[in-house]
This record gives structure tokens, C-alpha cells and sequence, in this order.
């Protein structure tokens, strides 16, 4: 969803944000690394020396080793398991680009392509404008099949640097142990736990997401320039220049305060919502309460992100129309989109069109009342 999704509690997501971790900017990030990472830093159980054979001493090693080493994303292991996370990060971002791309440009209000006449459960006849692989099949057609992955490297390098941060942010502000809760009266009473680890991980959120955002704004107006065939934005470097001069330094933070509310409402509603089903619905006096509340880990971490995820769409959108509107590109000025005063007043106008949750459905995308589309 952006330059990096928000980190879900380890209890909360479980498995399923270890395949979704690495994906749309968040950096690699499953459930299995925090366990992994937990584990790392307790230091191996000493082994008892046979009494008829004593173990030799131990001979000083050439590398450096702390009382974490020799564990996954410790000591001299974690330099390459952080470039293993950015190198999976970056992968599954390159793979996902063509998605965002399609979303972004319907998102700003691009419909090159006319609608066509469908017909709805009902049997009532509707108009449905493309799907995504009919708009990515026309972007190829226009610019090649490398077309698609226009303003990648931006967003790789945004990508990189958010995870880069959260895993330095975690050496120097490192999170404190989370005690297995297995009753429920102890679920009950770690709310407090569940509020203090929401506030670490909004804390890595915010500031990975402000680090990155330049480097977001930079990736969606490269993509924005399908609209109007510009070639303003072309590299980063020079991307930069041009931002900071026409805009300031303030120009690389537009957008920036709707995608930290979406990413405080998502980590809080994700979190808070997981403890209190494991705490109010799993009966811990079923004998199979443990298995259970396990299970749901998956469940929840799937069916809560996207839940809270469309909840908090708007602030995506929003967030993304104002990094590209009033920047010189077609895609941000009239008609495409009036020049917002403030993001505050975007909302508002996508408010009133009914717009709010324009591009969230790249599939069945059926033409809203207020268009200029009508059945003939």
C-alpha cells in the first residue's frame, strides 16, 4: 500500500505477515523473524562436560562474538540476515509493482479505456470499467512490458531504506521480552502489554514512514507521468533537485500525515482487536483452548489486516493523490484534479464524489452514479 505497510504484533499476525511482511515497502517482517530473533538472543544452554572426558577449553575465536551470538539476526549474523530481509523485500516489491502502478493511476482518475456493459448478480444490466489486467495490458501496448515497473527504483530505495531503519531502531531501542500469556485471566490483564508493544511498533512505524517518504513521493510521481506522457521526474537525484527547488523542503513530505494516521489507526485496530477475540472469545476452559487461540493467530493476521486495511484506505488514497497534486504533472492539476489546499480539504472533495475508495478494487470495478459514464 504504500512505502511501507505497518508492523502487526507478533501474536496477532502469526504466520500470515511472514508471507506479507516484505511486501509493498513494510521490509521482510514475519512472525517467524520476531520468534527467531526472540530466540537469538538467549544465549545457548551450557553442555555438561562428561566427568571420565572433560571438554578442552575453549579457544578465543578470531571474530568478534557478544552474549547473542551465533543466533539468527544477532552478533555478525544480522548484517546478513538484514540484507537477506531487504533483498526479499525487494523482490516481492518488483514483483507487486505492476499492482500499485495500475492502482496509483486509477487512483488519480485515469480511464483511457471505455467501459463495458455487464450484468450484475441481479441479472441488471451495469457498466464496468476495466480490470487490472485489462489496464496493464493497455500500458504494455503504450510502453512496453517494461512499462510496467515505471518508478520502481524509487520504491525500492524507499523500501530499503524503512527497512533499514526498523532493524537499526531495534538495536538501539531494543523491545522488551513478551511473556507467553496462556489463560485467560493473564490475556485479560495484558492489555497494558498489548498497548506498550502497539506504542513500540507505532513508534518504528512513524519514524521509518517520514525517513521514506521522499523517496515514496518521488516513486508515485514517476508512475503519475503515464497520464500525461511528462518526463519530469526521470532519476532520483535529479528528482530531488527539482522538488527542492519548486517546492522546498516541504515538498518531500506532502502527503505524509494522512499515511501515518492510516498506519496508527491500522497497527492499533490490528492489535487491539486480535487481544480482545483471544481474550473474550477462546474459552480457555476447553481443552483444546491453546490450539485454538494458535490457530486464530493465522486466521486473525489475515482476515483483520484486510478488514482494517480497507478501513484505512482512504488515508492511502489521500495520501497519494496529494504527493502528486499541484506538482506541474497533468495527473494533479484539472481536470484530472482540483488543487487542494490541504489534505484535510482532499478528503472532503473525494467525500462528497463518493470517492474515498476509488482504485481499492482493481477486479469488479463498476461505474459509480456520478460519472459521466451512463448506460446507453
Amino acid at each position: 500500500m504504500g512505502a511501507s505497510d505497518p508492523e502487526v504484533a507478533p501474536w496477532a499476525r502469526g504466520g500470515a505477515a511472514g508471507m506479507a511482511g516484505a511486501g509493498a515497502g513494510a521490509g521482510a517482517r514475519g512472525g517467524a523473524a520476531a520468534g527467531v530473533e526472540a530466540r537469538a538472543r538467549d544465549p545457548p544452554p551450557a553442555h555438561r562436560a562428561h566427568p571420565r572426558h572433560p571438554r578442552p577449553a575453549a579457544q578465543p575465536s578470531a571474530r568478534r562474538m557478544d552474549g547473542a551470538s551465533g543466533g539468527l539476526g544477532s552478533g555478525d549474523n544480522a548484517p546478513t540476515t538484514e540484507a537477506l530481509f531487504v533483498a526479499l523485500g525487494a523482490g516481492v516489491t518488483a514483483l507487486s509493482h505492476p499492482l500499485l502502478y495500475v492502482k496509483l493511476l486509477i487512483q488519480v482518475g485515469h480511464e483511457p479505456m471505455p467501459p463495458t456493459i455487464g450484468t450484475n448478480v441481479l441479472g441488471r444490466k451495469v457498466l464496468y470499467l476495466p480490470s487490472f489486467f485489462t489496464y496493464a495490458k493497455y500500458i504494455v501496448q503504450v510502453d512496453g512490458k517494461i512499462g510496467l515497473f515505471r518508478g520502481l527504483s524509487p520504491r525500492l530505495m524507499s523500501n530499503a531504506l524503512s527497512t533499514v531503519t526498523r532493524g537499526s531502531m531495534k538495536k538501539v531501542f531494543p523491545p522488551d521480552e513478551i511473556e507467553q500469556v496462556a489463560n485467560k485471566d493473564d490475556m485479560k490483564t495484558s492489555l497494558k502489554k498489548v498497548v506498550k508493544e502497539t506504542s513500540y511498533e507505532m513508534m518504528m512505524q512513524c519514524v521509518s514512514r517520514m525517513l521514506a517518504h521522499p523517496l515514496h513521493v518521488i516513486s508515485m510521481r514517476c508512475m503519475v507521468q503515464f497520464v500525461g506522457r511528462e518526463a519530469k521526474y526521470s532519476g532520483v537525484l535529479s528528482s530531488i533537485g527539482k522538488i527542492f527547488k519548486e517546492e522546498g523542503l516541504l515538498g518531500f513530505f506532502v502527503g505524509l500525515i494522512p499515511h501515518l494516521l492510516g498506519d496508527v489507526v491500522f497497527l492499533w485496530g490490528c492489535n487491539l482487536l486480535a487481544h480482545f477475540i483471544n481474550a473474550y472469545l477462546v474459552d480457555d476452559s476447553f481443552s483444546q483452548a491453546l490450539a485454538i487461540r494458535s490457530y486464530t493467530k493465522f486466521v486473525m493476521g489475515v482476515s483483520l489486516q484486510i478488514a482494517v486495511s480497507m478501513l484505512t484506505y482512504p488515508f492511502l488514497l489521500v495520501g497519494d493523490l496529494m504527493a502528486v497534486n499541484n506538482c506541474g504533472l497533468q495527473a494533479g492539476l484539472p481536470p484530472y484534479s482540483p488543487v487542494f489546499k490541504s489534505w484535510i480539504h482532499c478528503w472532503k472533495y473525494l467525500s462528497v464524489q463518493g470517492q474515498l475508495f476509488r482504485g481499492s478494487s482493481l477486479l469488479f470495478r463498476r461505474v459509480s452514479s456520478g460519472s459521466c459514464f451512463a448506460l446507453e
